[in-house]
């Protein structure tokens, strides 16, 4: 006799919530939190660079994760949202 076991979970509906939205990047301070996958950091600076020249963004920063696995660490987060008026996570590959 075999018996076919069904690795797949139930699928739970979860409500999704956003971040409230900001009006204008103008004069916002964004930190941009690289994940180390390869080119991330480059593809963030770019980004940066853009929102301030065309956003009239006043400063970026980047936080590094410690791997693309991982979580932001508490301290990170706790640091941008006492410094940042907005976050920016992205990725490479």
């Amino acid at each position: 006799m075999m018996e076919l076991l069904d690795p797949t979970a139930e699928v739970v509906p979860q409500a999704l919530s956003y971040a409230p939205r900001v009006g204008s990047l103008q004069g916002k301070r964004v930190a941009l939190v690289d994940n180390t996958k390869f080119n991330s950091d480059r593809l963030l600076q770019k980004v940066g660079d853009i929102l301030k020249a065309q956003h009239g963004v006043a400063e970026t920063r980047v936080w590094r994760k410690r791997n693309a696995g991982v979580p932001v660490d508490e301290s990170a987060l706790a640091e941008i949202r006492t410094t940042c008026d907005v976050a920016i996570a992205g990725i490479g590959d």
